[in-house]
């Protein structure tokens, strides 16, 4: 007997959302574990965090430091699914994690009407950024900064490895798989992935139906490059071994036609997937920075210069 991969949906939108510092609390009424790092005068701009994949909102916690310096408030919170947050390990769908997102831009809005606010999601969190921008609700924010997105649609993936998913999640969707074996480099700081392996709260085992539904928003993030019109930074490291440089450079060609609001992008030689944990993270944390401070300047690093001749010789 066949097997569906399935996703685990909010409960119905009774409730109507609040802002606490620990947690907030979302339109079914469901708590997720909230982070914030204030300055400590007035803060010039909000910064709105979405963690990736098997992360939680700890995963800012060094960038937030140095971002709270600058003047930036800084919020992240675990996602549905993973962290700390209910229902641990399994996936709410792409709209849930957009929805969830949409209800705290409006909060955030609410305690600091005159600030602009920024998102910035990593690798997950960038394709739930990209995503919720492009919904019909799309909110009026300053700009996104989008890190590693995860971009690595079925579209560019080989077809043995599409539909080996494919049977995966439909004959063993309850499975989980480790990881074991794969030879990856998320990054180069050691002792930071030392630590995620001890930290209980991200996740080491994943089901395969949670991969099946990571990839489908994939495939939506991939698929709005030509839609997508805020104003946008975007990182992305030399050296990722997670998401590949083919799906990248494919989504940044058609991001770059569309040809509306100010774009920039920002290739680090010696980055890897986790470019705001990686041992040069301090240099891209600068340069996001000064983008929100001013998104006409040059970054400090020169990754944008970097980017542009990269994109016009592969």
């Amino acid at each position: 007997m066949g097997c569906m991969p399935m996703t685990h949906p909010p409960g119905a939108k009774t409730n109507n959302p609040q802002l606490h510092d620990t947690h907030f609390v979302t339109e079914d009424g469901v708590n997720l574990p909230l982070r914030h790092w204030l300055p400590d005068t007035e803060p010039q701009a909000i910064l709105i965090a979405l963690h990736g994949f098997n992360d939680y909102s700890h995963f800012f916690e060094q960038p937030a430091h140095y971002f709270s310096q600058q003047g930036i408030a800084c919020f992240a919170y675990d996602q549905r699914g993973f962290g700390a947050a209910p229902n641990r390990g399994l996936w709410a769908g792409s709209t849930a994690y957009s929805n969830d997102l949409l209800s705290l831009i409006e909060l955030i809005k609410k305690r600091y009407p005159s600030q602009p606010i920024f998102l910035i999601g990593e690798s997950m969190g960038g394709a739930i950024v990209i995503n919720t921008m492009n919904q019909t609700k799309r909110p009026a924010i300053a700009g996104i900064i989008l890190v590693a997105p995860a971009l690595w649609a079925r579209s560019t993936m080989p077809w043995y490895q599409t539909s080996l998913l494919w049977t995966m999640a439909h004959s063993l969707p309850w499975l989980t798989l480790t990881g074991k074996g794969v030879k990856v480099m998320p990054s180069d700081n050691i002792e930071m992935l030392r630590a995620l392996g001890r930290d209980p709260l991200v996740i080491k085992a994943t089901r395969v139906e949670t991969l099946y539904g990571l990839t489908d928003l994939m495939d939506d993030a991939f698929e709005s490059a030509t839609v997508l019109h805020e104003n946008t930074l975007m990182l992305y490291g030399e050296k990722d071994d997670i998401i590949p440089k083919q799906p990248t450079y494919q989504f940044i060609e058609k991001f770059l036609a569309n040809g509306a609001s100010p774009k920039k992008i920002a290739f680090y030689q010696q980055g890897y997937h986790m470019l705001l944990r990686d041992l040069q993270a301090p240099t891209t944390w600068k340069d996001i920075s000064t983008w929100i401070k001013n998104k006409t300047d040059n970054l400090p690093s020169e990754a944008d210069k970097r980017a542009q001749y990269v994109l016009t010789h592969f």
